[in-house]
């Protein structure tokens, strides 16, 4: 006996691909309320700095020296003075975006969209030579359309070792580049069922100090856009990508498919716009953290506590989270690189605590080695929290013990930078601007923000997109 899909609705006569391909066919840019465009172009302004900052570490010229191998091409890396093709330079831009884990999230979605959205339409932007309205209008439609592919998974793409980013990327991304190529509803869905064979992303990562997590987001790109030429062409896929007897909730969840509400991948369209709720990560590090980072620094500030202080730390975190930041301890206590940091909520805390503070500064090989934050991430435990309210929000508590016996504790029960705890906009401007002066002077990285910022106004996208490598 099949496993049955749950649907609050009665089903609609269409396909879930059918009805998302005619919401991103349809959508008329001038009709996309003026708060929701204006929170598309600063996540793509987070996004783009995200990946200048990702550019001055290794594994970005490792990867770029790697892609490079295939030959030149005519499309530009953010943070790099070569350029790819335009696949290579999408699974670049990709995994530059998402390569410190410090790119925007949906936990609706349980994806980071703009690490596979963006990337997808800054490249098929430039190759069709859309305009600035149009590669936004594009943008915005595959978030939309992701996040909803992704909330009617209910979380189970994780639980069945999926990593969501290249699973349900895919999808967004071959939304949004077929919107780019003019797709007509009917190609739209051919596309979508395309690309559902590309349609890829492990969580092995999570035991391992593994760089393949990078890729996920960049590897969406590389098949959306694939999908929608395809398309494009004529190519044939299927009609039921999602909800089809070998669908992607019956097929990658197996008994767990009976979880899913397919109703939520085409709810709301056109009037919940999702791109609103996304959320901004203020600190680099796995979002399960940040509740453990912020109530730990606010800890050891009001009380004034020094490393040699703190005979314990617990977090207390949802129990989707331990095998993400906390199994298997072994592994997480010293984590050998910053992908490893960035997943381990001992480090995290250990960090937090010792130097009330949690930058890329704190990710970079020595601060790594710091022989007192291993020392103290070696005190740090986790439990599962019982009043969790995940997922409605990244919630997490710390409770620290003293050699003088004092019992501390506090909660974050909204993550900073979500949607009920936003981040001024001055604040992810600033953000930007850190990120980017890693790689590029200061007067560089401010015009590259004003036009990102006013990229609605430019005549060809390819305008902004020549401003995103070195020179």
């Amino acid at each position: 006996m099949g496993v049955e899909l749950q649907s609050t609705s009665i089903e609609p006569a269409r396909t879930i691909a059918e009805t998302l391909s005619d919401f991103a066919a349809g959508l008329d840019y001038e009709a996309i309320p003026a708060t929701a465009r204006a929170a598309a172009k600063l996540h793509l302004l987070d996004a783009v700095g995200v990946a200048y900052a990702s550019a001055s570490f290794e594994f970005a010229r490792r990867t770029f020296d790697s892609l490079s191998g295939f030959g030149a091409g005519d499309y530009e890396v953010i943070g790099m003075s070569g350029k790819l093709g335009l696949r290579d330079a999408v699974l670049m831009n990709g995994i530059l975006i998402h390569g410190l884990d410090f790119d925007d999230t949906s936990i609706l979605g349980r994806v980071h969209p703009s690490a596979f959205i963006v990337p997808c339409v800054l490249g098929m932007g430039a190759f069709v030579k859309a305009n600035g309205k149009d590669a936004l209008g594009a943008y915005i439609a595959g978030v939309e359309c992701a996040i909803r592919i992704g909330a009617a998974a209910k979380g189970g793409f994780q639980r069945a070792g999926f990593h969501p980013v290249g699973v349900v990327g895919a999808f967004g991304a071959a939304i949004a580049a077929g919107r780019l190529l003019n797709l007509e509803p009917a190609q739209l869905t051919m596309a979508q069922g395309i690309v559902y064979s590309a349609a890829a992303g492990n969580i092995e990562f999570t035991a391992n100090d593994a760089w393949t997590k990078r890729m996920h987001a960049g590897w969406a790109g590389v098949g959306g856009i694939t999908a929608a030429m395809l398309a494009r062409g004529g190519f044939v896929g299927p009609r039921t990508p999602y909800e089809g007897k070998f669908g992607l909730y019956r097929t990658y969840l197996g008994a767990g498919a009976a979880s899913c509400d397919l109703a939520e991948a085409t709810a709301g369209l056109g009037t919940r716009w999702e791109i609103e709720h996304v959320a901004f990560k203020p600190v680099a590090s796995c979002h399960f953290n940040h509740p453990i980072i912020d109530a730990t620094i606010a800890l050891v500030t009001e009380h004034d506590l020094a490393p040699r202080d703190i005979k314990s730390i617990r977090a207390l975190l949802p129990e989707a989270a331990i095998n993400t930041v906390c199994e298997p301890q072994a592994n997480k206590r010293a984590p050998t690189d910053l992908y490893g940091a960035q997943f381990s909520v001992y480090y995290a805390a250990a960090c937090a605590a010792a130097r009330r503070r949690y930058t890329l500064a704190d990710l970079d090989p020595p601060a790594l080695g710091d022989p007192e934050v291993l020392a103290l991430a070696a005190r740090v435990d986790y439990a599962v929290d019982p009043q969790s309210n995940f997922p409605r929000h990244y919630s997490g508590a710390v409770e620290i013990v003293t050699h003088d016996g004092r019992r501390l504790s506090r909660r974050e029960d909204v993550n900073r930078g979500s949607s009920e705890r936003p981040l001024a906009s001055a604040a992810i401007e600033e953000k930007f601007l850190e990120n980017a002066q890693r790689v590029i002077p200061k007067a560089r990285a401010e015009a590259v923000r004003d036009a990102i910022l006013n990229i609605d106004t430019s005549a060809d996208v390819r305008t902004v997109t020549r401003e995103l490598c070195l020179r």
